[in-house]
């Protein structure tokens, strides 16, 4: 018997933990910790066993835990202000700081964590204001000593790096994305990277320009992630991107995207897109969740070949999907609908 603990944050004022036996294919929920309110994304520092949570209020706030048994959350250890509104996504960085993103103001934040307890926050941090009309930044990815950006305001994907002083963060280029795209979260294998578009319900492919300077390169895929057959009044959002590389039962990596339909909802629930990623990226198919609102979903186990997923909105719970056929499709294994809804997930092992 496997057994994996999986946490879970939502628009609620607790992070839920769920246990899920790979052997009978049961999503039990373990316990709920009390948070501040709208810890809709969470973080795991790992080696320290920490979660960091960000709390999507005006003015917005990050909270840390220590994680127990069964995944149940310390008292909030540290909590503080995130200088702005409306925080969409928190992640801890190799460098030491945990960084923040604010949908709602515009900027970012970069705060250092004590080095002998990094659930600790210190007062040295960078806030950094993007240079743009519109700007919506909504996601964090460390790609080598570069941080980028995807701000789905203003169209780009910002580039940062440290500037002198180790935590001293500062915008040192972009690469720009299709007009009115709205570029919202992304992913990078190698040289090459993928981003998930929420205004144009498109997957993009292509290469990192090199640093800093260079703002773009020819798209060398754009494709889109809306499934077909929809219901009169759908509105489609694309959300989440997660990428599962080559293993031992997996021979081949894919590309998982989710899609919110926060219109009219689909019977079928919302679905979950997936791409072959070579020799060249190509819609494989659609999977159909019975969720409303996919916002988050991530994948676990030992060959990433579980996923688990929750919707925003409805009351289908959360459900732990297993990749099969090599990871050309997905199939239901446990639904729990204790909690109707869940944005955001974290493996614990």
């Amino acid at each position: 018997m496997v057994n994996f603990t999986i946490l879970a944050g939502g628009y609620t004022s607790f992070v839920a933990s769920y246990l899920f036996n790979s052997d009978t294919n049961a999503l039990t929920l373990l316990n709920q910790s009390p948070t501040r309110a709208n810890p809709s994304w969470i973080s795991l520092l790992p080696k320290e066993n920490i979660l960091y949570a960000i709390n999507e209020d005006s003015p917005g706030s990050l909270q840390s835990f220590r994680i127990g048994d069964e995944g149940l959350l310390s008292p909030a250890v540290t909590t503080i202000n995130v200088e702005g509104d409306i925080p969409a996504f928190t992640t801890p960085l190799s460098t030491g700081q945990v960084a923040i993103v604010n949908y709602g103001s515009g900027n970012a934040l970069f705060v250092s964590t004590d080095d002998c307890d990094p659930a600790q926050f210190t007062t040295q941090y960078s806030l950094i204001t993007f240079d743009a009309p519109v700007s919506n930044p909504h996601m964090v990815l460390e790609h080598g000593s570069e941080v980028y950006i995807p701000d789905l305001g203003a169209d780009k994907i910002w580039r940062l790096a440290e500037n002198g002083a180790p935590g001293n963060w500062t915008v040192h280029g972009q690469i720009d994305q299709p007009t009115g795209s709205g570029p919202r979260h992304i992913v990078t294998r190698g040289n090459t990277l993928y981003a998930v578009h929420q205004l144009s319900n498109t997957l993009t492919q292509q290469h990192i320009p090199p640093a800093p300077n260079g703002t773009t390169t020819s798209l060398i895929a754009n494709l889109s992630i809306i499934p077909p057959e929809l219901p009169e009044g759908a509105a489609m959002a694309g959300a989440e991107i997660l990428i599962a590389e080559r293993s031992k039962h997996f021979p081949e990596p894919f590309i998982y995207v989710s899609n919110r339909n926060t219109g009219v909802p689909d019977p079928r629930g919302d679905a979950i897109a997936i791409f072959r990623v070579e020799p060249h990226l190509s819609l494989v198919g659609f999977v159909y969740t019975g969720l409303q609102q996919v916002r988050g979903m991530q994948l676990g186990g030992p060959e990433k070949e579980f996923l688990i997923a929750g919707g925003v909105a409805g009351d289908a719970g959360v459900i732990m999907l297993k990749r099969t056929e090599g990871g050309r499709n997905l199939t239901l294994l446990a639904r729990n609908t204790e909690i109707p809804t869940r944005a955001s997930f974290v493996w614990l092992n």
